[in-house]
């Protein structure tokens, strides 16, 4: 292949990227990660929490060819979604609790950037069957920021994610593998927080250990998606009404509270109003069973926390809100088969503190068995 033809091949992917919705495509070279050492000592630190396939999948982050055997170029895309300001105004009847703005279109950004890829491969087929590719959005071992960094696509924030000068940090980063080498761009050298630190300062829960290091057990992220057990009770609070992810960090940074992060910029992720999943109501969440929670939520990103998390989440929200309307929902939760969420509608309850709520932890008290439930019953609030 000669580098005429390497030029147009990297030109037709950046053309294709960007009529596919990629906000920007840039290349850089396979490499080992000169990152994967300190990603070892985060593991080993503990900060990883119960997020074992890190450390299962560790030695795969050493090299892109964890994931593709052969890989010679890594193709950096960028996918914005929405940067608007978060909803003023709700239509729901009673208590809501918030979710992550990159929920708020509805749909799993996964299976939405997955078919932009597969488009895009189908594309480079078409010009050149010889080159083997692979997409990748957040579900493989590879070091995406660092690689995106690499590429010139911004700088990482002392938050741990990646900041681009146009678009702060309200996109998703998706990588196409390539086998062939192609002209990497320039790596982004410079860092622009400069000694800003309202995005550590604002986090509700500690989980910045120091500039650029995120201990992700006290992260309210990981804690209403990834950890499946009960909330440890001193991160309760710190939750206040985040239901499903959480966007504190993001949302004081300056560089997402430019007029240009905002929403016209974003057309392709941009949802129609009302936004579908920007707020969810608790009584609802609260109350809602496995077949129901399947249907509405299937395909969406809130199946990933399962009934059982999202129950549990809601049940931390309405504690904090200390809305007496939640306590029926809360109380009927003490008759669930799963211990977990007694112990956190146990601890919501108390925190509501009604007459009514205070008897319905009392009357549970007469006949719980669970020493887990038990303990949340023994706790003064």
């Amino acid at each position: 292949m000669t580098d005429r033809d390497r030029q147009a091949i990297a030109s037709f992917l950046r053309e294709q990227a960007g009529l596919l919705g990629f906000a920007e495509a840039r290349f850089v070279a396979a490499a080992e990660s000169p990152d994967h050492p300190l990603l070892l000592q985060w593991i080993e630190s503990g900060y990883a929490a119960e997020m074992e396939y890190f450390r299962k999948r560790q030695d795969a982050y050493r090299h892109p060819d964890g994931v593709m055997p052969g890989t010679k170029t890594i193709l950096v895309l960028l996918y914005p979604y929405p940067a608007a300001s978060p909803p003023s105004e709700s239509n729901a009847s009673g208590a809501t609790g918030r979710v992550a703005r990159y929920v708020w279109p509805g749909d799993d950004y996964h299976d939405v950037i997955f078919s932009k890829l597969k488009a895009l491969r189908r594309s480079l087929n078409k010009v050149d069957m010889t080159i083997g590719s692979r997409g990748i959005v957040d579900t493989a071992p590879l070091m995406e920021r660092e690689v995106a960094e690499l590429a010139g696509l911004g700088w990482r924030g002392k938050n741990t994610l990646l900041l681009n000068r146009h678009h702060g940090s309200y996109f998703f980063l998706a990588c196409l593998l390539l086998d062939v080498e192609l002209a990497p761009d320039v790596p982004h050298a410079t860092d622009h927080c400069g000694t800003c630190t309202a995005c550590l300062d604002a986090c509700p829960t500690d989980a910045f250990v120091q500039p650029h290091l995120l201990d992700a057990s006290r992260c309210i992220s990981y804690l209403t998606i990834e950890h499946r057990d009960i909330i440890p009770q001193e991160l309760r609070q710190g939750i206040g009404d985040w239901l499903f992810g959480c966007d504190v960090c993001q949302d004081v940074c300056p560089w997402n509270r430019k007029p240009s992060r905002r929403a016209d910029e974003v057309q392709d992720r941009t949802p129609p109003e009302p936004i579908p999943l920007a707020t969810l109501e608790l009584i609802e969440l609260l109350s809602i069973d496995d077949e129901s929670f399947r249907k509405r939520f299937r395909k969406t990103p809130l199946w990933r926390a399962r009934r059982r998390g999202m129950v549990r989440n809601a049940a931390i929200v309405a504690g904090n809100l200390r809305d007496p309307d939640t306590v029926p929902a809360l109380s009927a939760l003490l008759g669930e088969d799963d211990a977990m969420l007694r112990a956190t509608a146990v601890w919501a309850l108390r925190q509501v503190g009604t007459p009514e709520a205070l008897e319905a932890v009392e009357a549970l008290g007469q006949i719980e068995q669970d020493p887990i439930v038990l303990e949340e019953i023994r706790r003064t609030v």
